[in-house]
């Protein structure tokens, strides 16, 4: 029987290879086994805008219904958050949703919630991931699979959290890149449902489950497309992209420049300081070092945990967190249910605008001033022959770091997860295998873009890339 392989956030495999019914049967059993060893009785069920995701998901539903649960099940593809947010609505134990996130189109996928409605905490994933194989196959009480649509429901939980005034008297553009995943049409109806006058452009809004011929990921090599139609745009508008599930965050600048993931959360991070909220400052480790700078100018605590968002989420349950956030783009915020959310993101970026009259560039450069660090930054995705090569380059990096990355010297050498080596003159380089697919990332942060250019190149030599 095939090893299921978790990684930061679920588990996720090649659709027909390891991803099928039967194998989604396994993980559906224990996952309602962990539920009812936890006293639940109900769950939710949502899927995104991937090839079979309606199936797998309605098989998921059925399956956990004939194991004695209550299940609602998404009647359309929705935003993970939507899914996360109908946990917490419909008092449920767990959520499932059936995505493979920002992975190549082949891959699909399964997440866990927990019932506070966020990324299952690694506990909550290895009473389950204990349980496969072990659970009953079904029981004689048969649960039932219910439809839902939460999208009003929704569309009110973000109106709290806006500003809607502010955002009424905004006269500009905003730009909505869906890449063909389970943001498609969401942002739009918000847009309408909150009487918003403003000019929203969609690009890929229709689902797609080969995301327009790109990985569904907001990172510039899968954003030629918006970036071209940017380039014509002048002034403080710009684009929002969601990733497949839309739960991650990227932007685009009128003009074409990418607006990358740190800075974003840099910008969310003063903008909610700006409008009174207060709280820790939560990040990845492959989070750039100036959202330490800004936070310790603001006087808000910095906590750093290893990759993944439900290391984040455990420090949402804890409280006291102000915003939170990720390098991949997800970020997620007080007030909202402790989870990524890119459709908010993307209404609290366009928020900012219209309450500073600054563009996303400018109210960034201030940052910068402030804290009297520049940023660059950008990341490798290295292919390996195989898992097993891959894990040797990490045990070798661990083992015998290297003493300098061309011209600059190492200075210190951490391993909360990966390898990130110090170097002189504030810049880092972070080596850190994918959970899911047959990579290696290397991340870069400088003081220059030629600068990370030039270790980029050094570290892909470092590692035989």
């Amino acid at each position: 029987m095939d090893e299921l392989r978790f990684g930061t956030d679920g588990w996720r495999d090649i659709i027909a290879d390891r991803y099928t019914f039967a194998n989604v049967a396994r993980v559906a059993r224990a996952t309602a086994d962990y539920v009812r060893s936890q006293g639940g009785t109900r769950v939710v069920v949502g899927y995104d805008t991937r090839f079979l995701s309606d199936r797998f998901a309605r098989h998921a539903a059925e399956v956990m219904a004939a194991s004695g649960l209550e299940v609602r099940l998404a009647d359309r593809y929705v935003p993970t958050p939507v899914a996360s947010l109908a946990v917490v609505h419909f008092e449920a134990a767990a959520g499932v949703m059936i995505t493979a996130s920002h992975n190549p189109p082949a891959y699909n996928g399964y997440k866990l919630k927990g019932p506070y409605g966020g990324s299952a905490t690694p506990e909550i994933y290895a009473g389950m991931i204990e349980r496969i194989d072990a659970a009953a196959d079904a029981r004689a009480d048969e649960g039932a699979v219910e439809l839902f649509d939460l999208r009003e429901v929704y569309y009110r939980h973000l109106a709290g959290l806006l500003d809607l005034e502010a955002l009424r008297a905004y006269d500009g553009v905003l730009y909505h890149d869906a890449m063909g995943g389970a943001g498609g049409g969401w942002l739009a109806g918000f847009v309408k449902h909150a009487g918003l006058p403003l000019d929203l452009r969609e690009l890929h809004g229709v689902p797609h489950p080969l995301f327009y011929g790109v990985n569904p990921e907001p990172i510039p090599k899968n954003l030629a497309t918006l970036r071209a139609v940017m380039g014509a745009e002048s002034g403080p508008a710009f684009a929002a992209v969601t990733d497949g599930d839309a739960d991650r965050i990227g932007a685009v600048l009128a003009g074409g420049a990418y607006f990358n993931s740190h800075q974003i959360f840099a910008v969310l991070l003063k903008h909610l300081y700006d409008k009174g909220l207060r709280g820790r400052v939560v990040k990845t480790f492959s989070v750039s070092q100036i959202v330490d700078r800004l936070a310790e100018k603001l006087g808000l605590e910095v906590v750093t945990t290893p990759i993944g968002f439900k290391y984040i989420t455990d420090e949402f349950l804890k409280g006291d967190v102000l915003i939170g956030g990720e390098e991949s783009g997800g970020i997620g915020v007080a007030g909202h249910i402790p989870e990524r959310d890119g459709v908010l993101n993307a209404l609290l970026l366009l928020e900012s605008v219209a309450m500073s009259g600054k563009g996303l560039d400018e109210q960034f450069a201030e940052i910068e001033e402030l804290t009297g660090f520049k940023h660059a930054f950008d990341r490798l995705d290295l292919e390996v022959a195989s898992t097993e090569a891959r894990d040797a380059v990490m045990e070798r990096l661990q083992s015998s770091p290297p003493d300098r990355i061309g011209r600059l010297a190492v200075e210190r050498v951490e391993t909360l997860d990966g390898v990130k080596l110090h170097l002189a003159g504030g810049a880092w380089l972070l080596f850190r295998p994918s959970g899911t697919e047959p990579l290696l990332r290397i991340y870069c942060e400088a003081g220059d873009a030629a600068t990370v250019k030039r270790a980029l190149k050094e570290a892909r030599k470092l590692v035989g890339g």
